[in-house]
């Protein structure tokens, strides 16, 4: 079976590499994903710059989120804008407000873990 490209933001990327984020930036990569790491921490993954703006991005399948739902409020505008296929509230960011937020805008929401669906080859 082909691989299929799924562009990716991950949200709440950090170099620390005992992370989910980071594992899940370095599985998305390894996977074959393009992937665009945005935090707050300077650093790098695997060579990927994490990026600590909300820079105009291209066509974005999913969104994945590492950050609680507090934070997420500054990235609502975001992520809505970025039109993605799909956002992933990986365990511990689930946030009603914002999964009702992207029902009302059309754009699909799991509650899922990133690390899973790779794994079991669901992504």
């Amino acid at each position: 079976m082909e691989m299929v490209n799924k562009p990716t933001v991950v949200i709440g990327a950090s170099p620390d590499s005992s992370r989910y984020s980071y594992l899940a930036v370095e599985r998305l990569l390894h996977s074959g994903h393009t992937v665009y790491p945005l935090g707050k921490r300077k650093g790098s993954i695997h060579g990927l710059e994490i990026i600590q703006d909300k820079p105009p991005l291209g066509k974005i399948d999913t969104v994945t989120l590492y950050v609680n739902p507090a934070i997420q409020k500054e990235w609502y505008s975001y992520i809505l804008n970025l039109q993605p296929l799909r956002v992933i509230f990986n365990p511990g960011t689930e946030n009603p407000e914002f999964a009702k937020l992207l029902s009302d805008n059309g754009i699909t929401f799991i509650e899922a873990c990133t690390l899973v669906l790779l794994s079991s080859k669901q992504y």
